[in-house]
């Protein structure tokens, strides 16, 4: 896959919130029906009452080392270190417990449920490092979950739970036909208090808060705090269009400014989750940079549009298709290259070993070329 040579910034805060375990209402259950329920004139009272069976709400654990040491002299990896990083919450520090217990830490977020047979979508954050996860559901029952994949670059998680008859669960849209100023309910635990309801719109599409290499966000104003993490946005019809997952705010509180993977990403990731219990991508093999109006006028392109290669490792699926460094690439499999994200985000969504058509500017001139991807997943950490 390709790469750009940027810092790893994180100006978003992601949604999961530390805590101890909090008591959510039960709820009757209400079974989905097959059709599709538009927004009545009462509201989003008939959507809330036929989706909100499917979203549950995720208690994590996790056995801590007892070392009354201050986080911040804690090595990288330490539990919960990406909670506390992300979030700005400094994680308080871990006395020995009575008689030699281990201590823990817990975390809540919320999940959705995309299978009668009990699959459940949340982000990795939630659940990563985790030594227990509990799903509520919504009629109060709790079940032991288990973590079936998880995909860090996306920050999204399958997990499973068996409740022994079949569960509501609720059914993704294709989140590209998504408008922005159209109405998304959110629904999630916030601060662990328990099913919760917002409503917005789509304020922005295809957003890049630099938080991976795969930034494709929706943006809403719908509300959403700590401990939404991993919980649906919903459309009108009661699809699901994305997962929220961080929002913007200065005070760690909802401002307005939230996002959420969409479902179009995340239904693939989801897919191959449940199939092999990882993602792999495909992967060309070269370091790319933006075309800047300088860069354009310099190699006697129009336009400042593209991914240009400013590097291409030898021995890699880019070097033996005969990608140079200075070649501008414009298109992968018909679809337009604005810039080096979407050249990053069409060759990570192909299969290794897939043959993609490559556009590129060579001099001023087009030429196409077939490259077969290699796995991003085969690469040195």
């Amino acid at each position: 896959m390709s790469r750009t040579s940027r810092p790893r910034r994180w100006p978003a805060l992601v949604l999961g919130a530390l805590m101890g375990a909090t008591s959510v209402a039960a709820l009757a259950p209400v079974f989905t029906p097959a059709y599709a329920l538009a927004v009545q004139s009462g509201g989003y009272a008939d959507l809330v009452a036929r989706v909100a069976p499917a979203v549950v709400y995720i208690e994590v654990t996790k056995k801590v080392e007892a070392t009354g040491l201050n986080p911040a002299d804690l090595p990288p990896g330490f539990p919960f270190e990406e909670f506390s990083r992300r979030f700005g919450i400094p994680m308080p520090d871990q006395p020995g417990g009575p008689q030699g217990q281990t201590p823990e830490q817990s975390g809540v977020g919320t999940g959705f449920i995309i299978s009668a047979s009990g699959d459940i979508v949340t982000n990795n954050h939630v659940v990563e490092g985790a030594d227990s996860v509990t799903v509520k559901l919504s009629d109060g029952t709790s079940l032991k979950a288990e973590v079936v994949g998880a995909d860090p670059a996306t920050d999204l998680a399958l997990i499973r739970v068996k409740a022994g008859h079949d569960l509501a669960f609720v059914n993704w849209d294709n989140s590209g036909g998504l408008r922005v100023g159209q109405d998304v309910v959110a629904i999630g635990n916030p601060f662990g208090l328990g099913n919760t309801v917002t409503a917005g719109i789509v304020s922005a599409l295809g957003r890049d808060i630099n938080s991976g290499p795969f930034d494709n966000y929706i943006q809403t104003d719908a509300a959403i705090n700590r401990g939404n993490s991993g919980g649906p946005l919903f459309n009108a019809a009661g699809d699901v269009v994305g997962i929220n997952t961080a929002i913007f705010s200065p005070s760690g509180g909802s401002v307005g400014i939230g996002f959420a993977v969409p479902a179009d990403t995340a239904k693939a990731v989801i897919a191959d989750l449940a199939g092999q219990g990882k993602v792999d991508r495909g992967w060309l093999g070269v370091a790319i940079q933006p075309v800047t109006e300088d860069i354009a006028a310099a190699i006697g392109i129009v336009a400042p549009k593209g991914a240009l290669i400013s590097d291409v490792t030898a021995d890699t699926p880019a070097a033996k298709a005969g990608l140079k460094r200075g070649d501008v690439v414009t298109a992968v499999n018909g679809t337009t290259v604005e810039s080096p994200r979407d050249l990053t985000r069409l060759i990570a969504t192909a299969k290794p070993g897939a043959k993609v058509m490559i556009d590129f500017l060579r001099a001023g001139q087009p030429v196409e070329l077939s490259v077969t991807l290699g796995n991003r997943a085969e690469l040195p950490a």
